[in-house]
């Protein structure tokens, strides 16, 4: 049977990551809010999404 050796180099997955890091903030977000639910707008804050709109360019 052959094993194959320890690996040093890690792979990471960059848009998993981001992805968690998005899910996070929403989890803080929820858990600070005063409603059982984050509005639309709210989540669109939290995930900067007005912001990523904004440097877009616009599709017609």
């Amino acid at each position: 049977m052959h094993v194959a050796p320890p690996s040093t180099t890690t792979v990471q997955d960059y848009v998993a990551l981001a992805e968690i890091e998005l899910c996070g903030e929403l989890m803080i977000a929820a858990s600070a809010a005063d409603e059982d639910r984050l509005s639309p707008d709210r989540i669109d804050e939290v995930l900067m999404v007005a912001a990523e709109r904004s440097v877009l360019p616009r599709q017609e």
